[in-house]
């Protein structure tokens, strides 16, 4: 298979790294960095410059190089211009974050806008007419999160009241007194927007950032860390494919953390439309981003485990109450050890290799804008344990969190 990766950044340098061991993958590194294209490449791969917003660019490069599929490592301000180039050149594309959202003008903490996804499912049908795959969310969160829904649901329950993405860690970085292990730029937009529920009777609906904080107890000795609403895909993903009361995505941020986006959304730091600086424009939210540490560098400086997960309670198989957690636990000092990558990173980028080897095999088909939730769950989670990293599953009960 002849993949079109594009960026090559912390995740895009940590997909190269463990699709190079993977005798499926043919990659081509596109990066705006041509040098930063070339380091993630090596020896194994090759490298080309190209501009993300692009769309002709982007879709010539496919042509050119006789790409099946375009692999969206980016962040999520160019999901559209990738999407649509995909779409022009006639490839298959996965990514691991959806278009844009927009607040509702009038009601944003009630009522959604423009939700995450909205831009990419409004050309679903030309996807399918195409017969060509656009795999949405394929990432850690949302993607493999929603695979353990869909085990869940297939497995599990006969019926479920709730399904809630709960992600925690007890990752610690020397030396910096802040330092996010992921896109600065993307925590930030996911963070401050208003994250989104989903209720069976009701629908969509949004809430203040940060609202309904409970206390989660996670596995592998991270513990209980206290998470709060944030906005993701899976809440507008999941109710497509599964049937649930309620869908809510729930992240373990920690009190420091929320009060520095806070601060950042106070003094407008958080804005992406440009400002003028002595005569240069720039972003503010760019300017965050260039003053923090990259994430993909901290690895060596980092500590400490990172859990993402589905919890899921309702009626199970049997007849009976059921609570169950669906993880999956990367250590840092693993991954950097056995990968050169740390864990946040690595943990993102495993899942999309695991699908596009699938997707190479015939095991998962399908045209359209699909989610993972969409697929056969099981020859995933088998995959995934043959690259060396297993998940797991724990029976709980309410008093446990």
């Amino acid at each position: 298979m002849r993949i079109l990766l594009v960026g090559a950044g912390g995740v895009g340098s940590a997909i190269a790294r463990i699709a190079a061991r993977r005798p499926f993958a043919e990659l081509v590194i596109a990066d705006y960095d041509e040098a930063r294209a070339a380091r993630a490449a090596g020896r194994d791969f090759t490298a080309v410059q190209v501009d993300a917003r692009d769309e002709q660019g982007v879709a010539e490069l496919l042509t050119a190089h006789h790409c099946d599929v375009l692999l969206n490592a980016t962040d999520p301000r160019f999901v559209m211009p990738l999407f649509r180039a995909a779409l022009a050149a006639g490839t298959h594309y996965l990514d691991m974050a959806m278009s844009l959202s927009r607040p509702h003008p009038a009601e944003p903490y009630q009522k959604t806008g423009v939700k995450l996804g909205d831009e990419q499912f409004e050309l679903a049908d030309e996807w399918e007419k195409r017969g060509k795959l656009a795999l949405a969310g394929v990432g850690v969160e949302p993607g493999l999160s929603d695979v353990f829904a869909r085990y869940a649901a297939d497995k599990l329950f006969s019926e479920i009241n709730e399904i809630g993405v709960r992600d925690g860690a007890n990752l610690v970085v020397e030396g910096y007194e802040f330092a996010p292990t992921f896109s600065i730029w993307t925590t930030i937009e996911e963070c401050l927007n208003p994250p989104v529920v989903w209720e069976k009777d009701s629908g969509w609906h949004t809430t203040p950032p940060f609202s309904e904080p409970e206390v989660f107890t996670f596995p592998a000795g991270i513990g209980p860390v206290e998470c709060v609403n944030v906005e993701h895909e899976e809440v507008l993903l999941m109710p497509r494919w599964i049937d649930a009361r309620r869908v809510t995505f729930k992240y373990g941020l920690g009190a420091e953390f929320i009060g520095v986006l806070e601060t950042l959304h106070k003094l407008g730091l958080d804005r992406t439309d440009p400002v003028n600086v002595g005569g240069a424009t720039v972003s503010p939210r760019d300017v965050v981003a260039a003053c923090l540490p990259d994430p993909a560098t901290l690895g060596d400086k980092m500590t400490g485990l990172t859990c993402a997960g589905t919890w899921v309670t309702g009626t199970g198989a049997e007849g009976g109450p059921r609570e169950v957690y669906l993880y999956h636990v990367v250590d840092n000092a693993w991954s950097m050890s056995e990968y050169g990558s740390q864990a946040v990173v690595w943990q993102t980028a495993v899942n999309p290799v695991v699908a596009l080897e699938l997707i190479d095999a015939g095991t998962w088909t399908g045209a359209g804008v699909l989610g993972p939730e969409a697929f056969p769950p099981d020859p995933f989670l088998d995959l995934l344990t043959d690259y060396g990293s297993p998940w797991s599953m724990e029976d709980r009960t309410p008093a446990s969190r």
